[in-house]
């Protein structure tokens, strides 16, 4: 679309009070008590869903990071414009986020929705924000793009690499054996989340930043660089200006979230040895995406991919280390014989095309497996059923 064709978000009213030209001096006129004028307001308006809360200290960091995306959209010549959604810190929610999943998933379709922009940036990163923010997507009918708040850096007490979670639960599997006293765990307990960012190992938070990428819903390279590097505000810079390109072009979300994107983030799933709760999320993303996925598909699209990355809790190296080692799209290269790389992601680019640019690095293998010489055998995600589990069950074999 050109800047001729391009009308703001402004002007296309829903709220009409029985005269659309009164609706739009209204609009005008009380954004500009914000300091907002005609250049301003004749601009692509980019919302941004922001996910701050001092109850989730996983997005601690997401000011920075919204100013980021902010002069992305700025320097595309869009005008952002952010605005709040429920915040779900899986950590001090009770009794579990997955209860607020679905009304989250349902605030921001709606905030999406309801309010005037050309396109939608959604930041999130904690465990059920992604998941929720990615339904809402799918439910669009404006472009949207991802962007994460990305991983925590590690910590290390005495002499040993720690990073949430799977650290915290060893740690304190050993206080309560006796082997780790009442002091020691409290000195430990500072070293285990030392900066902001999601968990520092492949759970759901960091496998479900790993799916929106594979699906094609985030810039490529987003999922791994950790909250607090230049890289992650270098990658918000590029998502606030791709998602004026994305206003511009009229993309949707259900033209990305196709059948073939998510065999790919299966197969992905698979070679992570990611998240069990993944297998629920991805289920309901694809069928807000109008997509038939079933549970029993992870076993049967998957069957051949192995285990590849070695990350815990199914290895023993953590979130930075894979970012070091070029990240997911290290992991989609070598993968490629497995997935069909005519997707077309947010970019507006092939999969193939991204891939066939990519050089990876000297010693990628050290966290990236090879396809001849995988972490282990295929199966790493397991579905089960039987008398306890009529209707399936997950389990992690890679991490049993």
């Amino acid at each position: 679309m050109s800047d001729e064709e391009f009308t703001s978000a402004i002007d296309r009213s829903r709220t009409n009070y029985g005269d659309d030209g009164f609706s739009t001096f209204l609009r005008r006129a009380f954004l500009a008590s914000s300091g907002y004028d005609d250049v301003d307001l004749d601009r692509p308006i980019i919302g941004i869903a922001v996910t701050s809360s001092q109850y989730n200290t996983c997005h601690r960091d997401m000011p920075a990071l919204l100013e980021a995306v902010r002069r992305g959209v700025l320097e595309a010549g869009g005008l952002p414009m952010d605005f709040p959604t429920i915040s779900l810190g899986e950590i001090l929610t009770s009794p579990t986020t997955m209860l607020y999943r679905n009304l989250m998933a349902m605030d921001t379709e709606e905030m999406v929705r309801g309010l005037p922009m050309d396109a939608a940036i959604l930041l999130g990163g904690c465990d059920k924000t992604v998941p929720a923010q990615l339904m809402a997507a799918a439910s669009s009918d404006k472009p949207v793009i991802l962007e994460v708040v990305g991983p925590m850096m590690t910590g290390s007490w005495r002499g040993e690499r720690l990073g949430a979670c799977t650290d915290c639960r060893r740690l304190w599997g050993n206080h309560r054996g006796g082997d780790l006293s009442t002091d020691q765990i409290t000195e430990a307990r500072s070293e285990l989340v030392t900066t902001a960012g999601t968990c520092a190992v492949m759970g759901t938070a960091s496998t479900m930043a790993c799916m929106t990428e594979a699906l094609g819903m985030m810039l490529p390279g987003g999922a791994t660089p950790p909250a607090s590097t230049g890289e992650r505000l270098r990658h918000g810079v590029a998502t606030g200006r791709r998602a004026v390109e994305l206003a511009r072009s009229g993309q949707l979300p259900r033209g990305i979230l196709t059948r073939e994107a998510f065999d790919n983030a299966i197969k992905v799933l698979a070679a992570l040895g990611g998240s069990t709760n993944a297998l629920v999320h991805m289920v309901a993303i694809a069928r807000r995406a109008g997509v038939d996925v079933k549970l029993s598909d992870f076993d049967t699209i998957a069957k051949d991919v192995p285990l590849m990355v070695d990350l815990k809790p199914s290895g023993k190296f953590y979130m930075e280390d894979l970012h070091r080692s070029g990240g997911l799209p290290t992991l989609l290269k070598e993968l490629s014989p497995h997935l069909d790389t005519s997707t077309v992601g947010v970019t507006g680019k092939p999969l193939s095309a991204h891939l066939d640019d990519l050089h990876p690095l000297e010693d990628w293998q050290s966290i990236v497996k090879p396809l001849s010489d995988p972490l282990g055998k295929p199966g790493a995600l397991a579905v089960i059923r039987g008398s306890l589990a009529p209707n399936g069950a997950v389990i992690k074999t890679s991490a049993a």
